[in-house]
């Protein structure tokens, strides 16, 4: 294995695994397995990148450097050359967790200073200009992200936010280094580990940018960022005529469906409305699952019963109800009642023939997964930016669509995707 990847959570782990998949432009991408938390045997002989699925995004801090630096050690075990801490591309954290920490603590296992940090995505409309993170054309803490029920996003200037995580100096490139290319941009690094900053934000507001950041980090130990950090570094490892070309086609999996959603991002719920014009669609109120009210044999059956109709089965809301919804539960409470009630649900469904399983949310699919019992899963076509169809032996076809990610039609066309179809549709502005 040549390159391993610490995802903190499932979308999006399956999110830079497509990214390193394909490849950029004439750039093969690498044989890339997704593994559903630490493996406890060795990788397949044929993988060249590794992503080690966590659920760390929201846990204490302790418990995701614990769990990341588990991972580091399973993944150095495999032969990587270099690692990548995955997070979320809006920077989901709060000032007392975890990419700050858990960055510092892979940095001081691997021995690295001057480690890129970078959650720009452009292709998903996540830009990094003078350490502030965008969402499109608004500042982070002016998006929708500002009201996330587990990580609210209340400042867009990373320096800030991290320098509240972390013990050591926070470093930073701006834009102006970027644009001068990936010689520039590594003298910027190296000049940030001389004034002994570990992490160091990086700005990048194109693929281009990008692309010279992955230039830069050709031999690095250690980088952090969103699934865009990995654009360029298949390129690293082809260039040393190393990596192989990745082949094979994908054949689709047919059988019975069902999409679970559990997001409550703008982009999810559009997708919902759309959804619900044209198929069968069951809210699951929080109130009736907090009183028992509702159960997983509710959900499953209506399911089954819509079998073939693309059923959708979900619990996202505004965020001004489930504001009051945790205030009045508590916000870990309402959390682990509706995790535990889709992981019953996807472990039911399953059981009882599903086939096609679409999961919104990452805190969802973690939990779906997690039931689940998967250990491993090969990367399929790509459903939206960040979003590719994931298959096992069994077979099984899951799509893990983080809350943000994907078209207005999504689900139909993951749906569609995963069975061999070619869907047509636009994208969701």
């Amino acid at each position: 294995m040549l390159l391993g990847v610490i995802a903190d959570d499932f979308t999006g782990a399956s999110d830079i695994a497509n990214t390193i998949a394909k490849g950029y432009g004439a750039s093969a991408g690498l044989s890339t397995t997704q593994f559903l938390g630490i493996p406890d045997k060795p990788a397949p002989a044929d993988c060249e990148a590794g992503v080690v699925a966590l659920k760390t995004r929201s846990i204490p801090a302790t418990e995701a450097v614990a769990q990341s630096l588990r991972a580091l050690t399973w993944l150095r075990e495999q032969g990587c050359r270099q690692i990548v801490f995955k997070y979320c591309s809006t920077f989901d954290s709060t000032p007392e967790g975890n990419i700050g920490p858990v960055g510092e603590a892979l940095a001081s296992a691997l021995g690295a200073k001057g480690v890129i940090v970078c959650p720009a995505f452009p292709g998903a409309g996540r830009t990094l200009y003078q350490g502030n993170l965008f969402v499109g054309d608004v500042p982070l803490n002016e998006s929708s992200l500002r009201t996330h029920p587990l990580n609210p996003m209340t400042d867009s200037d990373l320096r800030r936010w991290l320098r509240l995580q972390c013990r050591e100096p926070v470093g930073f490139v701006p834009w102006r280094v970027v644009r001068d290319g990936g010689n520039a941009i590594r003298n910027a690094l190296d000049e940030a580990s001389r004034q002994s900053a570990v992490l160091v934000v990086v700005d990048a507001i194109s693929d281009e940018d990008l692309l010279e950041i992955g230039a830069a980090a050709a031999g690095v130990p250690l980088l952090t960022g969103g699934s865009g950090i990995a654009l360029g570094l298949a390129k690293n490892f082809a260039a040393e005529r190393v990596a192989k070309p990745v082949g094979g086609g994908f054949e689709g999996v047919a059988g019975p469906e069902a999409v679970l959603a559990g997001s409550c991002s703008q982009a999810t719920l559009q997708q919902i409305a759309y959804h619900a014009q044209y198929h069968p669609v069951m809210p699951i109120a929080v109130e009736a699952v907090m009183d028992g009210a509702l159960d997983v044999h509710a959900v499953t059956d209506f399911v089954l019963a819509h079998v073939g109709e693309a059923p959708l089965a979900y619990s996202s809301d505004t965020p001004e109800k489930v504001a009051a919804l945790q205030e009045r539960y508590g916000r870990e409470t309402v959390a682990g009642h509706l995790d535990n009630l889709f992981a019953a649900v996807a472990r039911k469904l399953v059981s009882r023939g599903i086939r096609r399983l679409v999961v919104a949310g990452g805190e969802t699919s973690g939990a779906v997964v997690s039931a689940l019992d998967l250990d491993a899963l090969t990367i399929g076509p790509e459903i939206a930016p960040g979003v590719p169809v994931l298959t096992n032996r069994a077979p099984l076809a899951l799509a893990l669509k983080s809350g943000n990610f994907g078209q207005r039609d999504f689900f139909e066309r993951a749906l569609a995707l995963m069975e061999g179809k070619q869907p047509e549709g636009g994208m969701l502005t």
